[in-house]
């Protein structure tokens, strides 16, 4: 049994040979834990201390005011390409007017959690609205689109249940599925025959069965194959949830998602969405029938112990949706530059994976040469997000690029000649190539 303390000392020990005050107090097993966290810190303090020696720590870049196709960060300006604001809508005055309006009316805060004080008549006309937008009966709002799938999953799904993931959905989905104490198994990324085998090993076996998927998956931009994934999910009789965070506002012709795109309005059983991407604002949401999104919001302990969304927010995401069917044409304009930049690239000779959508990856394989070449492409007006290990598997590190409505032909092209120069100058491309 390891030593319990008995009493803190009433001073601290001085002297050059003490140890810290918090160690004079510890047990055995107490201090073993903390050398294992001290140790975690300090390799994470080596390796940021590295990256920033060779000029490869990207993350944290600070932005001078609003983000859209252009933007302001330590005195330059950049050409954006790496916000998730697909439709260019931060900043439209008529959303910003309708959150000033908010504050104005209710405040900066909701005062509470939706259950008790903080449940206003603007969440419930956003709920409505969301509803509408997602052709589902009702909607329920969450503090956060990471929080949205926590919830959804920790309340459909417990012990004797099972969670069937596409190896890359997003890290939210799987935290959820570790949290909710199902059991959980992952089918290869895209492969609907492993994600067969799997549901016909699991008949009979569990109480419910959900398949959850991202629609646009965040590092590959790749889609999720509806058609197929609702069969089977009919077929074996398990549930389908579908995180449409990147697909809301920029998948569809009228942005309206992947149910949208592929004419197939009804196939989830659990639409998940994101207020924070296309839409711009904060918070996630689910939409669905009337008693399942009931019982949400009795039942998920995100929605029960979180304070509600502020007012603001709330009334920016309601202006979003009505500002999205009213110009068509933001989502015509995001997908014609996402087909010319992809395009482009993959003339210069770049992998774009399996990207159809805003997100497109630039596939590089190593982790340092990913971070040299943001380090370039920053030097030469752009901003962009180099991903590597462990948020894409080892050896597919990339640039994951993304495209906005609001970005001029002038600017694609001025990107895609600085990645191929970049590219030529680092030896990823063949000089011939980049300039193609």
């Amino acid at each position: 049994m390891p030593r319990v303390h008995q009493a803190i000392p009433a001073s601290r020990p001085t002297g050059a040979g003490a140890l810290p005050w918090s160690e004079t107090i510890m047990s055995g097993t107490q201090r073993e834990w903390h050398d294992t966290v001290a140790a975690r810190i300090s390799g994470y303090l080596a390796r940021r201390r590295e990256l920033e020696a060779d000029d490869r720590y990207h993350l944290l870049t600070p932005i001078d005011g609003p983000t859209n196709h252009r933007v302001r960060s330590r005195g330059r300006d950049l050409v954006m390409l790496g916000s998730y604001s697909y439709l260019g809508l931060i900043g439209h005055p008529r959303i910003d007017a309708a959150a000033a309006a908010a504050v104005a009316e209710w405040g900066t805060g909701a005062g509470g959690v939706r259950l008790l004080t903080g449940h206003t008549t603007l969440h419930e006309r956003l709920e409505a609205r969301l509803a509408r937008f997602a052709g589902r009966e009702d909607a329920v709002l969450y503090s956060s689109g990471y929080v949205t799938n926590v919830a959804v999953l920790s309340a459909l799904a417990g012990p004797g249940d099972l969670v069937l993931m596409d190896k890359l959905d997003h890290a939210s989905i799987v935290d959820g599925a570790l949290l909710c104490g199902a059991r959980w198994r992952t089918w290869r990324h895209g492969d609907l025959g492993h994600l067969e085998r799997l549901l016909r090993e699991a008949r009979g076996k569990y109480g419910a069965v959900l398949v959850v998927a991202d629609s646009v998956f965040s590092m590959d931009g790749d889609l999720l194959d509806l058609p197929c994934s609702a069969a089977l999910c009919r077929e074996h009789g398990a549930r389908l949830v579908v995180d449409e965070a990147h697909s809301i506002g920029a998948v569809g012709h009228a942005g309206h998602g992947i149910e949208e795109h592929f004419g197939m309005e009804g196939a989830i059983d659990v639409k998940i969405g994101t207020l924070s991407k296309a839409i711009p604002s904060v918070g996630g949401y689910v939409a669905g029938d009337a008693g399942l999104v009931g019982y949400l919001r009795h039942y998920s302990r995100p929605f029960i112990f979180s304070a509600a969304l502020p007012p603001p927010q709330a009334a920016a995401a309601l202006e979003a949706l009505d500002v999205i069917e009213a110009e068509p044409w933001r989502v015509r304009r995001a997908h014609e530059n996402a087909e010319r930049l992809r395009r482009g690239l993959q003339a210069q000779g770049w992998d774009t994976g399996g990207s159809t959508t805003c997100v497109i990856p630039v596939l590089v394989g190593d982790d340092a040469k990913a971070f040299d070449l943001a380090r370039e492409l920053f030097a030469r007006g752009l901003f962009v997000c180099p991903i590597g290990h462990p948020a894409v598997p080892k050896g597919q590190a990339r640039l994951r690029l993304t495209v906005m409505a609001t970005h001029t032909a002038e600017e694609l092209d001025f990107a895609l000649e600085a990645i191929g120069e970049a590219g030529a100058a680092l030896g990823l491309l063949r000089r011939e190539a980049a300039g193609a």
